[in-house]
């Protein structure tokens, strides 16, 4: 790939010589990666040696800390080569959606949106925000972002479910619990490597006021744009731009994302009825339960993964989830029986 990108015609088709330097940046990320994991390993290891000898046991406990760390990477790194789909090294748009039950679900789904959003900064992925409801008291009925960076589809499609969350309700004067649901859902964006053909005349336009923060331009204008797809009911809606223009351009983004996802779906219920089972996506298809009181547990329903920390899960610590069910998925292992957590 050196070779090749040192040739003078490579730029004559500015794609193809776009994508060798994509390709030649991941692998060269890649094994840098690896290279480092060497060096720290054998690095550790004499330090443990030296403090050995030494008698020194602060230097023996670092360096056990710091293979530790180092093995959560090699796991991770693991998981990450097994993602080979056809969209899985692209930036993906992530959807938040409060369930039924009003303002507890909408201040559940603004939670699910900061989970994410801090997930996608510790990854060092970039995030935009692209549209977003507020809720009449608190929270937000729904939003989409869009994260970018290497294989942020592959890491993040398998958080597409219900989430329920179980707490003692702020909003409730008598200090009840209450079981929150809501829901997320992951789509890849398509490149131009990827056609998808959608007809316009199949679709509604819809242009709204956009609401939420934003200066004066915030509902003075019909900027925000909806598309609804109307044979498949795909709906998708972008507020992000000042202009409609723009707007409508990243709506039709969307939507084409959106049908591709869908397709991605259609094939592996083709291949697999079971892997079809699992990936359905809609209420009672729950496959995360928070639960915040009157103990504190985080389980996944679908691997028997759990933490005792919902404040650290809540913060963006989620790779242990998204290993565990990536690995899952990728053996085609039956969904683990976790029983109720309520």
């Amino acid at each position: 790939m050196n070779n090749k990108a040192e040739d003078p015609n490579l730029w004559n088709d500015a794609q193809e010589a776009q994508k060798l330097m994509r390709e030649r940046q991941q692998l060269d990320e890649a094994l840098s990666g690896v290279k480092s994991m060497e060096q720290q390993l054998a690095d550790n290891i004499e330090l443990i040696e030296l403090g050995e000898e030494e008698g020194d046991d602060d230097i023996v406990k670092d360096a056990e800390q710091a293979l530790k760390a180092l093995k959560a990477e090699a796991s991770r790194r693991q998981v990450e080569a097994m993602l080979s789909g056809e969209a899985d090294a692209n930036d993906t748009y992530v959807e938040v959606h409060s369930g039924a039950g009003g303002t507890e679900s909408q201040d559940w789904a603004n939670m699910l949106l900061r989970m994410y959003t801090r997930w996608a900064e510790r990854q060092g992925y970039k995030v935009e925000l692209l549209e977003m409801h507020d809720g009449e008291e608190a929270g937000i009925k729904s939003a989409t972002i869009l994260v970018k960076g290497h294989n942020a589809f592959g890491w993040m499609k398998t958080e597409s479910g219900v989430h329920r969350l179980v707490r003692i309700s702020p909003y409730d004067s008598n200090a009840r619990r209450h079981t929150s649901f809501s829901s997320i859902w992951v789509y890849p964006v398509v490149d131009d490597s990827i056609n998808i053909e959608v007809n316009e005349s199949d679709c509604r336009i819809d242009t709204y006021r956009a609401s939420g923060a934003g200066g004066q331009h915030v509902n003075t204008t019909d900027s925000a744009v909806r598309i609804t797809h109307i044979p498949t009911g795909i709906v998708v809606s972008c507020q992000q731009e000042r202009s409609q223009h723009k707007n409508r351009a990243k709506a039709w983004e969307m939507l084409r994302a959106r049908m591709y996802e869908a397709e991605l779906m259609k094939r592996e219920a083709a291949a697999n009825a079971e892997a079809a089972s699992k990936s359905d996506i809609g209420w009672g298809h729950q496959i995360r339960s928070y639960v915040l009181q009157p103990y504190q547990l985080v389980k996944d329903l679908r691997t028997g993964v759990s933490s005792t920390a919902p404040d650290d899960v809540l913060d963006g610590e989620l790779n242990e989830f998204m290993e565990a069910a990536l690995a899952h998925r990728i053996s085609g292992k039956p969904d683990v029986d976790v029983g109720d957590v309520d």
